[in-house]
């Protein structure tokens, strides 16, 4: 799939979606772990050539169907254009050009409006707010790119 570029309006304006997606993939990963643990915690107390359990078994089919659904939440997003990074903290990146260089435009769940960007490198860690980057205000972070074509796909 190529790269689709956002200005930041254009990632702004798909947050309504992201938001709720973001959501599901986070409930969706913390019943996953859950899931995970409950297994986990019926095999070490039983015996290793016993095999797996009935509970075990129904566990396990929890936990791929589990598995399932989060992989379908995250290719929604890589449909929209966006690349989920985080399943703590729901985050996730927009590309986008700042200052002539291709950056990503920088979100987290629980933030109103995407306020931060960072370059390719970098990650969360080396998020700076997008009033320290003059150009991507004034001119927008998708004015050096190709048109980035439809905001969300089509159905």
């Amino acid at each position: 799939m190529p790269v689709k570029y956002f200005t930041l309006d254009q990632a702004n304006r798909t947050l309504p979606l992201v938001r709720r997606v973001v959501t599901d993939i986070v409930d969706e990963y913390r019943r996953w772990k859950d899931l995970i643990f409950r297994y986990e915690l019926i095999a070490a107390g039983s015996k290793a050539d016993a095999g797996e359990s009935e509970e075990q078994v129904g566990l396990r089919v929890k936990v791929d169907e589990s598995a399932q659904r989060i992989n379908r939440y995250v290719e929604e997003l890589s449909e929209v254009g966006c690349v989920f990074k985080g399943f703590e903290e729901g985050l996730v990146d927009f590309h986008t050009h700042i200052n002539g260089q291709e950056a990503f435009l920088c979100w987290k769940l629980g933030e109103a409006a995407i306020e931060y960007w960072h370059d390719l490198e970098s990650g969360y860690g080396g998020r700076q707010t997008l009033s320290q980057s003059s150009e991507a205000r004034d001119q927008g972070q998708g004015s050096s790119s190709p048109d980035p074509g439809p905001l969300v796909p089509d159905p």
